[in-house]
């Protein structure tokens, strides 16, 4: 299963982002290979925040209900214990400025033994997780 973070949304979906053409691309291979995605409460709360700044309300609401609608990607929701461990990670990293955000992805991806993470990031591999594309 691959995470799914806020920037590999925001590529995808604003033409205007330098990761654009890459993340078509790699959207475009995690499906035809049919690789279940993942992704948080968080990161799409950070995705459709920036998105409606960048290209519109309306626009990034559109956005939001697809991505509710969608069967191709599961929403993961930290708990409390969850939060918790992932404020450790934000104060351990805090010399590398890791938002909350990452720190909760860290937390929810080694819950769920996931490895590999679909994001332009560099943050993600400070933990050992293997960065697509």
């Amino acid at each position: 299963m691959i995470f799914v973070d806020s920037g590999a949304f925001l590529a995808r979906h604003v033409s205007a982002d330098s990761h654009h053409e890459s993340a078509l691309s790699c959207w475009d291979r995690i499906a035809r290979d049919t690789e279940p995605t993942a992704t948080s409460s968080f990161v799409l709360d950070e995705v459709f925040t920036l998105m409606g700044r960048r290209a519109g309300y309306s626009f990034a609401a559109e956005r939001a209900r697809n991505i509710y609608a969608s069967k191709a990607i599961a929403i993961l929701r930290p708990d409390r214990e969850d939060e918790l461990n992932a404020l450790k990670l934000f104060e351990k990293y805090a010399d590398q400025r890791v938002s909350f955000t990452d720190c909760i992805s860290f937390v929810l991806m080694r819950r769920n033994r996931m490895t590999r993470v679909f994001t332009f990031d560099t943050h993600f591999s400070l933990l050992g997780f293997s960065l697509i594309p």
